[in-house]
């Protein structure tokens, strides 16, 4: 079985992560209530061991809990600054690219008339639409999408995708999975259903050589427990990298900004400088 035949665990430790800050990391401008009930009662313990600030025994549990801890500082930031911008966008339509365990067509209430649209390799969106009964009768459309192999334009198109009208895209969590060449194909096709006025947010490692030694390090250690043994990081790129990227298919870039920058102007600790420092979200605008 590959990678993209299960469904992401890498989506279930971020959903965790969501879980665990919500209304604790920066109350007041971070809540994710979808988070918990996105999860499986077996999921939610962990997230009450974080929550509760109780580190288990064990060496495999406690690292399980530090996995959880550090995500949730994390994620507190990113998801601030991709809702904003989401906020600040056309709205018509929303596509959200590699959405996993995301919660925010049910959570925004921007977003309740909007179509959007959430993409996925099959195997997470089946474990998706499950999870999802949960949160009620609105739904957004489900289009299965393997990054590496299928065609994005096409299965959107038939999803009911409008190329002609500004969409809001939002590329969270996905980038360093996916091989370089995969990163330009995705922009491309975005870029070919992006109407002028279209928006893209898209959430990016940076070139860390000490973050990919640590991950490489964690995977060998502690294969068994290892959230990224079958989900690696396959590509980082510098701000001036995105942002010839972007450029070159004909967006221009508005602001781009590391998680630290982003975190420093919230009500929250920073512990996971590194990190943050190194995770990026790049807001850019179809010409």
């Amino acid at each position: 079985m590959t990678a993209t035949d299960r469904a992401s665990h890498t989506a279930v430790l971020v959903c965790q992560g969501r879980a665990a800050a919500n209304e604790r990391v920066a109350p007041g401008r971070f809540a994710d209530p979808t988070a918990l009930t996105l999860l499986r009662e077996t999921e939610r313990g962990l997230v009450r061991q974080v929550r509760e600030g109780t580190p288990p025994a064990g060496l495999k549990a406690r690292i399980e809990y530090e996995v959880v801890r550090g995500s949730a500082e994390v994620l507190v930031p990113r998801t601030i600054a991709i809702d904003d911008a989401v906020r600040e966008g056309p709205r018509e339509q929303v596509v959200i690219l590699g959405a996993g365990l995301d919660g925010r067509a049910w959570r925004m209430t921007e977003l309740r008339d909007s179509e959007t649209f959430e993409v996925d390799q099959p195997a997470s969106q089946r474990d998706k639409r499950e999870r999802a009964v949960a949160l009620g009768d609105r739904q957004p459309h489900f289009v299965p999408v393997d990054f590496g192999r299928d065609d994005l334009a096409v299965t959107l198109e038939a999803a009911g995708h409008r190329a002609d009208r500004p969409t809001t895209w939002v590329w969270e969590g996905v980038v360093p999975y996916l091989t370089a060449d995969e990163v330009r194909g995705t922009l491309d096709e975005v870029a070919a259903r992006s109407a002028p006025g279209s928006r893209l947010i898209v959430n990016y490692q940076s070139d860390s050589t000490s973050t990919l030694v640590v991950l490489r390090v964690f995977t060998t250690l502690f294969r068994r427990v290892s959230p990224w043994q079958n989900e690696p990081w396959r590509s980082t790129w510098t701000a001036e990298q995105m942002r010839d990227l972007l450029t070159g298919r004909g967006f221009r870039v508005v602001r781009d900004d590391d998680l630290l920058t982003l975190a420093t102007a919230l009500p929250m600790k920073l512990g996971q400088r590194g990190s943050l420092r190194n995770s990026r979200v790049a807001v850019a605008e179809k010409t």
